[in-house]
């Protein structure tokens, strides 16, 4: 490749030494030069700190109070230097050649934001990805909605691109990625290295994907992005309140069944919120 941009590789990390030795070291091995790995430790209480400070000046450690993931990314671009931002979770890891290959795919192809496919691993062991989880190109909006199709850790996007969407909303403790991919797929389109760069963990407690309310941040995010965004097209704007129906009504009725009867009044609200005539 003639032109290598500079890439600000974003790790948000909180007390995971272990892991975050192996996602720095897959980093560290890209057959790819240019690029800068900023490592946001969120508040970190364990020997993470440590760990970091091993690596010497091969990274740049930037230290917040816990904050969450949504402002450890976002304060990582903020004092990132690239041209290109790439996302890698604590507990992933990257295939040696994942930069220069997805690079060299964005720009081939002209894409603003793409990303490549994952290998799944469970406590230890390979999943098999059902079909449903193939991941899409171009126009993802729809598929996006059913389920989040696009991981973090597999993601390049030109900066300004993150910074014209205002990053990750930091109000949500969860499903940040969901939401910020959703408000870009209204307009943008998506590349897709289809090649297994990226390994992906999962099955440990402490992850986000774990948590149990999670279609409760869904549900917001969609309730915000409706109400929020300008010159939302009707199209948009019909499959997003069909979609949050759906989830609202599968969620009302679990917190029937749970005796969290104020949760069910809460997310009817929300939906009689968008559903009501405007007042004159």
């Amino acid at each position: 490749m003639v032109h290598e941009p500079l890439i600000s590789v974003i790790i948000p990390i909180y007390n995971r030494p272990a892991q975050i030795l192996r996602s720095v070291n897959s980093v560290l091995d890209q057959k790819y030069d240019n690029f800068e790995c900023i490592v946001v430790d969120d508040g970190s209480t364990d020997e993470t700190p440590s760990v970091l400070r091993s690596f010497g000046e091969k990274i740049k450690v930037i230290t917040i109070g816990n904050k969450g993931v949504s402002a450890a990314r976002n304060i990582g671009v903020e004092k990132s230097s690239g041209d290109l931002i790439a996302f890698l979770d604590s507990d992933d890891e990257w295939k040696p050649l994942k930069l220069k290959k997805q690079t060299e795919h964005l720009l081939k192809n002209s894409w603003q934001i793409t990303q490549t496919d994952e290998i799944w691993i469970r406590n230890g062991s390979f999943l098999n990805k059902k079909k449903k989880h193939t991941k899409p190109e171009g126009d993802i909006f729809q598929k996006s909605l059913e389920l989040c199709c696009v991981t973090p850790s597999a993601v390049l996007m030109e900066k300004t691109l993150f910074e014209k969407y205002g990053g990750f909303d930091e109000s949500l403790p969860a499903c940040e990625d969901f939401d910020l991919w959703i408000r870009m797929s209204i307009k943008e389109k998506f590349g897709l290295l289809n090649e297994k760069l990226v390994i992906k963990y999962g099955g440990h407690p402490d992850q986000l994907s774990a948590t149990p309310t999670l279609d409760k941040y869904r549900i917001l995010s969609l309730h915000k992005i409706i109400t929020t965004t300008e010159n939302l097209s009707d199209h948009h704007k019909k499959a997003m309140i069909e979609n949050l129906k759906k989830r609202a009504e599968i969620y009302s009725n679990g917190a029937i069944k749970r005796g969290k009867k104020e949760e069910s009044k809460w997310v009817k609200n929300l939906l009689h919120q968008i559903s009501a005539p405007p007042t004159t």
